[in-house]
């Protein structure tokens, strides 16, 4: 349950940082782009990589800590660091076709999902 805790914790102060991150970058760059998400991505993934290094290299980091920012705060502010946390993993453990699975697979499938929630609710409220 104190996991579950630390996650939520991390998780809420990782969506409010994706909503001003966003915000700031079309405030800044406009609206003609999705600059909000890309941005968002970027330094997701950055910080993702940045902190897993860290917390599984020294000692400087409690698991509960390391539960907190990467599952709870990484994980509210996009889940596209993770994404690209694992596959940056597959290709430097040599696992290229993992890699290329995992890469295929999550853009098509989110992808094909997507396309599929707009149908299904094109049905069911019309339009």
């Amino acid at each position: 349950m104190e996991r579950l805790l630390w996650v939520c914790l991390g998780g809420a102060a990782g969506s409010g940082a994706r909503y001003l991150v966003s915000g700031w970058a079309h405030d800044w760059l406009g609206t003609g782009f999705a600059y909000g998400t890309l941005a968002v991505n970027l330094i997701g993934s950055f910080l993702l990589a940045l902190l897993m290094y860290v917390a599984l290299s020294t000692d400087t980091m409690s698991p509960a800590v390391r539960l907190a920012l990467t599952t709870g705060a990484m994980g509210g502010f996009t889940t596209y660091s993770t994404f690209s946390y694992e596959t940056m993993r597959y290709l430097q453990e040599s696992a290229y076709l993992l890699a290329l699975v995992n890469v295929g697979v999550t853009v098509v499938g989110c992808l094909a999902a997507s396309f599929a929630g707009y149908a299904v609710a094109r049905m069911l409220i019309g339009g």
